[in-house]
């Protein structure tokens, strides 16, 4: 498993969601996105899932974490919801069906889970499973150890700890019955100190 195995998807929708992620995001935070579409392809690969929609992870997860920046912060929706909407009208621009907009929707929402049932959801398992990775560390031996060295080379973890606790505690204390409140009594900020990928 190589860096050079995995495309980002060359379509509309894509190519608009890196250009809105790149242009909103910190970049650590435009970091973690990358890292977080990568890690969920890579499991995609390790566990022989082949039927899923590259685009549509690809945007879900490029936008995942944008309600969190100050232009998207929603005063009442969760985070993951608020991006969840971006996603669904960047994607309205792009042609997609009510039905699709509605999957990027869920996909972003379900990132924030505790878990998704791949059965359920398989494009929401894998932006769960690779957010978790990339935020708490779940699972941080289960990709090649090379693999995970050159995506960290490639896109560096930079200031992502600090800039994550302090947002998703911003979130947390402002709308305290969202996901944000579960993920900081949870231990964000413990499990970003002491990544495993943080070196």
């Amino acid at each position: 498993m190589q860096l050079r195995d995995f495309t980002a998807p060359d379509t509309q929708a894509a190519r608009a969601a890196l250009e809105l992620g790149t242009a909103y995001h910190s970049p650590a935070l435009l970091n973690h996105v990358l890292r977080s579409w990568l890690w969920a392809e890579a499991f995609a690969a390790a566990e022989g899932r082949t039927d899923l929609d590259h685009e549509l992870l690809y945007v879900a997860a490029v936008l995942h974490d944008l309600g969190i920046v100050p232009a998207f912060d929603n005063v009442a929706l969760s985070y993951e919801e608020a991006g969840g909407h971006v996603a669904g009208a960047l994607t309205a621009g792009a042609g997609w069906a009510a039905e699709r907009r509605q999957r990027v929707l869920d996909v972003i929402i379900r990132h924030n889970w505790p878990s998704v049932d791949p059965t359920f959801d398989l494009e929401g398992y894998l932006l769960e499973t690779a957010t978790s990775l990339d935020i708490s560390g779940a699972r941080a031996d289960a990709l090649p150890a090379a693999f995970v060295d050159e995506v960290l080379a490639a896109h560096p973890r930079l200031t992502l700890a600090a800039e994550f606790t302090a947002c998703v505690t911003d979130q947390a204390e402002r709308k305290p019955n969202t996901q944000a409140r579960r993920i900081v009594d949870g231990g964000v900020a413990a499990k970003l100190a002491n990544h495993p990928l943080e070196r």
